[in-house]
This record gives C-alpha cells, structure tokens and sequence, in this order.
C-alpha cells in the first residue's frame, strides 16, 4: 500500500504485525494502539501497550514479540467487541534505544485471524530522527472498518505521542528492588513429594462502594510507560511491588543462533535448534519437582505445581517459542521456582545461542532479559530464580551457563540440581 490509501478489512477478527529487520545497531521498538472516539481518547484505560496488555473491553490485546532475522511485534483486534462509541484504532510503533532512521525493513500488515491472509500490508520508508510513528489505522465507514496506512512520524516517543491522543503519562524510569537476604531453606527431601496444598474456594466477588458524587474523586494514576530488564546491574524485581499479585504470569523463550553467515532463526548451519524451558519448584509444604519436556512432565496450572509448559518447540521456530505459565492466585503455595534452559539438539554449546527471556503478567510492566556471553561448552544455562520472600514474590536474574560434570556429557541439569540445592534424585530424561 502506499501512505494514505486504504483498503477495506472484511474479516471479524485481526492481527496487526509491526516488523522490522534485525540487525547489528537496530534499536528495539514497540506496537501500540489507541481507540479513539472522535479525535482523542475517553481515558487512559484506551492506550493499549506493553504496560495495558489488554483493554477493558477485550477487543484489543497487546501480544508482545518475536525475535528472529525479523523482529515481530503484534496486537490483536477483535472488531466485532470494539465498543460503538469508538470510531478509530491508531496503530503506533515506538522505538526503544534509537530512531527509527536506523531500522531498515520497517513495515505494518493486518492479517485475517481466521484464515491467515494478509488483508492489508505497509511498507514505512524515509525514516530519520523520529522515535515513534503512526503507521496505520483500522477506522469505521458506514458501519464496515478499513484500515489506512498513515506513516506519521514523532520526535517525542511513545509520550508524546500517547499525549497528543490525550493519555496522561509517567514515563519516569522504574527501578528494580533488591529482595532482603534470606537464607535458602534446607533439608529438602530426597523425592518429589505427592502430597498436595488445600487450594481455597475463590472469594466471592464484593461490589465496590458507591462514590459520593458530590465530592471530588482523586484522578486516576498517569500510565506508566516505563520497562524493566533484568541486567547485571539491577538483577531483582519484586513482582507484587510492582502490581503481579495475581492472575498468570507468562515466561516466554524464544531463541536466534548465531552463525557465521550471520543470525538465523532458529537454525544452524542448516540444522533446527531445539531449546528446552525447564524449570525445577518447591511448594510452601516442601513437595518438589520439575517441569520439563525431556521428563513428559508439564505440570499444571490450577493445581499443584501451579506451573504449566504449554508445548515443546523442537526448532525455534514457533511463533510463540516456549512459555512457562505461574498461576500468581496460588504463590502463597510456592516457596521458589528456579527457570533454567537446555539445548537439546542442533546447537553445540549456548556460545551460538542467542536467547531473549520476557516474564509477562496482566498488572505490570513486562520483564525482559537476555541470555548471551557463554565462552565454553556449557549446554545449560539458569535464567531467574522465582522466590517468596516474606509474602512478595521477587525474581532475581541468574544468567549463569553450567557445564555438565566430568565424564557426564548429559549431566548440566543434575549439576543445575546440586548447584541450587534441590537435593532429590534427578534421573535423567527418557529422550522425546
């Protein structure tokens, strides 16, 4: 499409797709929607992001990225739930470290839920000291949407932009909590326990007293538009300080190799990679475990282990990678969680992995880390450990690559086991 044309979108329900080439010097960048009635928003609550994962409607959801030799950031419309007071979805992007005169392939297509097709596509160009755009919209005419390619640039970033549509904005940095010293719980048992916690009845739902409306109410909180990396340097967050007490949290792999020819998605000189997402946990009544594809064991989200692996991706190539789901309504039963990853096959060592961590959940800012920097051999690497500290659930980067034992080809994940104190008898996986 050319800028300012438009195309009518039959279809109930979307995906809009921001990509880009990845590339050395290529900053990240970030989808974003505004639902608009008239010119401006109603409220802040119809800035969908990164940090508003999903609006109160349900009709728009922020879906988060895929990395690979193209980097995939995607939103999903459902337009049949999209309220009629609202006559306008702006569709933005806003770059993370740079301008987007550096990104190169930046474009914006609008596929068909149902069917896969490609509905509509924009190609943006010319890019030079802007940090965030419009590219598109998905508008209403005569009761059907259309979608229009824009490609309006901004200079002031993701604030200003939100701004100018009427959003109130906090855009100051969020800082990462260090979690008190505690001393690692000792005497686990030798086997994963059977036993299982009483999980209780859900509360009944108790209706929020009526406002006075004679008196002035408080104004809502600005959005906050700031993000949260996991790095050396700031290593832990306290999820319940930072709005995670409850619902799911999502821990999303997903993974690029690094070849000589350059990054490949999920593949090596030809060969598929295949990562597993493993994790080992121990419950407040000191049953323990793992949850891990070369074991069969995927666990469960609504009962014990409250930890549930949705699919084992043997090449990388999965649009959604792998994800570890913690049910955050049940961490009271969760005394810590250790999350590691494990090449399988196509990779000799994580020095050719390159692999990003995001910990998404439905109240916070997302957590994102990366994992690179192996020099030896090492097939293992811990990525965060998950720990109830004093009734907060805090995260603490690991980042540590593990080389298996001598003599022990296969033997990472029962070093992973002694390293951190899971004392149980670990055997090794039944291969898949």
């Amino acid at each position: 499409m050319m800028k300012g044309a438009n195309v009518a979108v039959p279809a109930a329900a979307v995906r809009v797709e921001l990509g880009w080439q990845a590339g050395p010097g290529v900053p990240d960048a970030d989808a974003s929607a505004l639902l608009l009635a008239g010119a401006k928003v109603r409220s802040d609550d119809d800035f969908v992001f990164y940090n508003q994962a999903i609006h109160p409607s349900g009709a728009v959801r922020y879906e988060g990225k895929q990395r690979g030799q193209t980097v995939v950031d995607a939103l999903s419309v459902d337009l049949g739930r999209v309220e009629a007071q609202i006559e306008t979805i702006v569709l933005a992007a806003s770059a993370d470290g740079g301008t987007f005169g550096q990104f190169r392939g930046l474009y914006i297509r609008v596929v068909d839920t149902a069917t896969g097709a490609e509905v509509a596509r924009f190609d943006s160009s010319g890019a030079s000291t802007e940090t965030a755009f419009v590219l598109g919209e998905l508008y209403r005419r005569q009761g059907a949407w259309k979608f229009r390619a824009v490609g309006q640039g901004y200079d002031s970033g993701l604030a200003g932009l939100a701004t100018d549509f009427g959003i109130s904005v906090d855009d100051a940095p969020a800082a990462a909590v260090a979690p008190p010293q505690q001393t690692p719980p000792q005497g686990q048992q030798s086997a994963p326990a059977q036993q299982q916690p009483h999980v209780p009845p859900t509360q009944p739902f108790t209706p929020a007293p009526q406002q006075n409306p004679h008196v002035a109410q408080p104004a809502p909180p600005p959005v906050n538009l700031a993000k949260l990396s996991l790095t050396k340097e700031a290593p832990s967050v306290s999820l319940t300080k930072h709005g995670a007490t409850g619902g799911v949290m999502r821990v999303n792999l997903n993974w690029t190799s690094m070849a000589a020819t350059g990054r490949l998605f999920g593949k090596l000189r030809g060969k598929n990679i295949d990562l597993d997402l493993c994790c080992f946990f121990e419950l407040v009544d000191g049953a323990i475990g793992s949850v891990r594809a070369l074991d069969r064991r995927f666990g469960a989200l609504y009962e014990p282990p409250f930890i549930h692996l949705d699919q084992d991706d043997r090449t990388g190539a999965s649009v959604t990678g792998e994800n570890l789901s913690v049910n955050l309504d049940c961490t009271q039963f969760i005394r810590r969680i250790l999350v590691f990853a494990s090449i399988y096959d196509g990779a000799s060592d994580f020095r050719n992995v390159h692999a990003t961590v995001t910990l998404q959940t439905a109240n916070s800012a997302p957590i994102e880390m990366t994992l690179d920097g192996c020099t030896d051999n090492s097939r293992d690497a811990v990525l965060f450990a998950l720990e109830n500290v004093d009734g907060a659930f805090v995260v603490r980067r690991e980042g540590a690559f593990v080389r298996p034992p001598a003599g022990q080809p296969g033997g990472g994940v029962v070093e992973i086991a002694r390293l951190y104190n899971w004392d149980f008898g670990f055997q090794a996986g039944r291969g898949k």
